[in-house]
């Protein structure tokens, strides 16, 4: 018959069985308790976390245990390991995470990073489906962003991003023009909102009114619809945002495992 996993020590780090079921098995239990000190700030992007030792005296639990917890966070993308210096949490302004979530590649296969040309920011209300995507009451004050992502001198894509006001105070259009990288860079260094996974939904469309202004197309000219919704720890949806993209030239990349 098989048991369940002993349980953690007594102190403010175990984990309580109304929160993890039983069982679940140790090594998630752990990262569970890791990523919960992440999204307390604990531990903030970029920074070096305890060594498998001492999370393992920490949680009173066997080094393996958090060696396989913290691959699995790797696997994740929400820490880093780097040979001979030990495990970093993930941050959005590395160049290898600061686009890991665009996926327009060139007919080549080339990854091209664009420049940003920002529109506007507008403050706005919820309506009822971006208040249900974002886990927010209808009517929350959101902040609009449009810009212009353009690769190679072209506007490829335009995009529509909202994010819950409260949690971005003081957001302004002269900060995001001034911080030159990607806009998951700039939330999470000034707010300190890391967006750990992302999951999108895509359809062909045609080019409205101002999806062709900015674009520089005509009216009904196909584009590709990507809307996505990206979470930071704990899966709490950060933000919302439709990306409208050309394809000529360019095509939408994803590599399944």
């Amino acid at each position: 018959m098989q048991t369940s996993p002993p349980p953690l020590s007594a102190n403010a780090d175990a984990v309580a069985p109304s929160v993890q079921p039983l069982f679940q098995p140790l090594y998630e239990q752990i990262k569970t308790l890791i990523t919960r000190s992440l999204a307390s700030g604990e531990w903030k992007p970029g920074e070096l976390i305890p060594s498998e030792m001492d999370l393992a005296i920490r949680y009173a639990v066997s080094q393996g245990t958090v060696r396989k917890a913290i691959d699995a966070l790797a696997s994740e993308h929400i820490v880093v390991r780097r040979q001979g210096k030990g495990t970093f949490v993930a941050t959005h302004t590395a160049p290898s995470q600061q686009y890991r979530f665009l996926r327009v590649r060139d007919d080549l296969g080339q990854v091209v990073h664009p420049t940003t040309s920002f529109i506007s920011l507008e403050k706005t209300k919820a309506d009822a489906a971006i208040a249900a995507t974002l886990a927010v009451r209808v009517g929350t004050a959101v902040a609009t962003i449009k810009r212009v992502l353009v690769f190679a001198d072209r506007p490829i894509i335009f995009d529509q991003i909202q994010l819950v006001n409260a949690e971005f105070a003081g957001l302004t259009m002269e900060a995001l023009e001034a911080s030159r990288g990607s806009i998951y860079s700039y939330l999470e260094t000034a707010y300190g909102a890391r967006m750990i996974r992302a999951e999108e939904k895509i359809k062909a469309v045609s080019a409205d009114k101002v999806a062709a202004k900015y674009l520089n197309v005509r009216v009904g000219t196909p584009l590709l619809s990507v809307d996505r919704v990206a979470y930071t720890y704990g899966d709490k949806p950060v933000e919302w945002r439709r990306g409208l993209c050309l394809t000529d030239g360019f095509s939408y990349f994803n590599e399944l495992a």
